[in-house]
């Protein structure tokens, strides 16, 4: 790939599949760099009910092999054989970093991507996607008039628990501390709301399950040792997440978190350094606004490139 790329993609889900199409549209030369599953994190979701345009619901899988068949459609390239090692800036352009080859771009857009932080117990990769999430406003709705159970003591964990609240017939919200972390406004609705019980200074031990999905979570007693088992239709797991940043932090601000810092148009304070999807510093982390990030910074990034004005 001799020639200089217009648009380095890095990372290959709805953000930057979206980016790719818009700028493969544009006629900007578009480069894919993804060494997952193209697709992002979406194609581990069982089922997808609310994205636009599927009314009956999607795979992961499928919308994640739809979006990338369509970047390819588009006129976007991909590489995916090796990583990218690193960033660096050079004069107006950038430098990637891929499998020891220096490769040229003259516009990097970030969508790397966030990833949940995991508890790492007994059940939770085996029914991962199959009763344990990492996304109430995703796999909420399947869980009606169920009962699940919430892991974490933040407002993420609060928040998701009181919208779990309004959709399943029960929710258990469990917390390692004898207290909660998340502001004292939520956790006062949490305590009110009986719709939630609460299992502070228990420890989830194990993620059960039956047939194939999740049955229930044994939970350990910080306080006497004692172990209890809950009986559960789907767990959500809230204990943070991780932006997966570490390629740009040279280069541009993060917040406190790591999530990359950017504008309304999804430019970093880097000139030709954009973010989108759920590595950026926006609250609301679905496929349906990683898409759209990606189309905006993609299209102030291709107006970046026919207006710049280098000095060399």
């Amino acid at each position: 790939m001799g020639d200089v790329i217009d648009i380095a993609v890095v990372g290959g889900g709805p953000a930057g599949l979206t980016a790719a199409i818009y700028g493969a549209r544009a006629r900007a030369k578009t480069v894919i760099f993804e060494t997952g599953l193209t697709g992002g994190q979406i194609v581990s979701a069982s089922w997808v009910e609310n994205y636009p345009g599927f009314p009956d619901g999607v795979t992961g899988q499928e919308l994640g092999d739809l979006m990338f068949q369509q970047a390819q459609n588009a006129g976007a390239e991909s590489r995916t054989i090796s990583p990218v090692e690193a960033i660096r800036a050079n004069g107006c352009d950038f430098v990637l970093t891929v499998g020891g080859e220096e490769l040229d771009a003259r516009c990097v857009i970030l969508s790397t991507g966030a990833i949940p932080k995991k508890l790492g117990i007994p059940g939770e990769a085996e029914f991962t996607g199959r009763g344990v999430s990492w996304c109430a406003t995703c796999d909420g709705p399947l869980y009606r008039d169920k009962v699940v159970a919430v892991i974490g003591g933040g407002d993420s964990a609060t928040q998701e628990a009181l919208y779990l609240a309004k959709i399943a017939k029960e929710v258990h919200l469990i917390h390692r501390r004898d207290e909660f972390r998340a502001t004292e406004c939520l956790s006062e609705q949490c305590f009110f709301n009986p719709q939630i019980t609460m299992h502070l200074s228990h420890i989830p031990e194990e993620i059960l399950g039956e047939g194939g999905k999740v049955s229930g979570i044994r939970l350990r007693s910080r306080v006497d040792g004692a172990e209890t088992t809950v009986p559960v239709d789907g767990v959500f797991e809230f204990v943070g997440i991780d932006a997966q940043s570490a390629l740009v932090k040279d280069l541009c601000e993060l917040d406190d978190l790591g999530f990359v810092k950017v504008d309304r148009n999804g430019l970093t304070s880097h000139p030709g350094l954009y973010a989108a999807g759920d590595v950026a510093d926006y609250e609301l982390k679905q496929v349906v606004t990683a898409c759209a990030r990606g189309a905006t910074a993609v299209y102030h990034a291709v107006h970046y490139l026919e207006t710049r004005v280098c000095n060399t």
